[in-house]
Parts: structure tokens; sequence; C-alpha cells
């Protein structure tokens, strides 16, 4: 076997080793199927409440308001200034627009659990 080939395996295992160590993605629907078992909803109907939650959430911080969810941490919108940056290909600086970011910010109980 040439060195290549065997380089070859190695970083195919290493991929595969990457892939298996990847946590799992939890989406609306498995919290609200979640939320159904546990509070003997249905799950459209607990689907809904999570949407109409994430609904309130965005509408808050679209005003500049602060969401606080007890338990789990604080969500809110900050500014980021304009500023210069560098293209990665060229080197060349380029001017990069003020935007914003919504931040969050987890409870210490919560960054204890983790």
């Amino acid at each position: 076997m040439s060195k290549k080939d065997s380089s070859r395996k190695d970083s195919a295992k290493k991929d595969s080793a990457k892939k298996a160590a990847a946590p799992a993605t939890i989406t609306l629907k498995h919290l609200a199927a979640d939320i159904a078992e546990s509070q003997d909803l249905s799950k459209k109907r607990a689907e809904a409440v999570l949407t109409d939650m994430v609904d309130l959430i965005a509408r808050h911080l679209r005003k500049g308001d602060r969401v606080r969810i007890v338990g789990l941490g604080i969500l809110q919108v900050r500014k980021r200034a304009a500023r210069t940056g560098r293209n990665p290909a060229t080197g060349e600086p380029i001017h990069i627009k003020a935007s914003k970011k919504v931040t969050f910010r987890p409870v210490k109980e919560l960054k204890e659990a983790i």
C-alpha cells in the first residue's frame, strides 16, 4: 500500500469520526413533541405555542427590547459599528457596513450546568 492510499484512509477515518461526534440538532418540532408529551397537549398545539413565542421574541427584539427568559438567559440586539476589513483572497481593504446582531447571555445556572 502506498503512502497516498494510507493517508486517504486516515483522512476518511477522521472525517467519519467528526460526523459521529457531531451533536444532534434539536428543532422546534422536536421541542414541541417533548412539550406536548409532558403537558398533555397535541403536537400541533404545542408547536403553535412555540412558534408564537418565537414570533413574540423576534418582535420585541426588533423594537429594541431585551428579552429575559428565566433559567435560560437574556437576548438583546447590539449595534456593530462600521469598520474596515480585509479581503482574505487579495488582502485589499474593504468597508464593512454598520449592522445589528442578536446576542445571548446565559444565566449563571445554565453556564454551570453545561
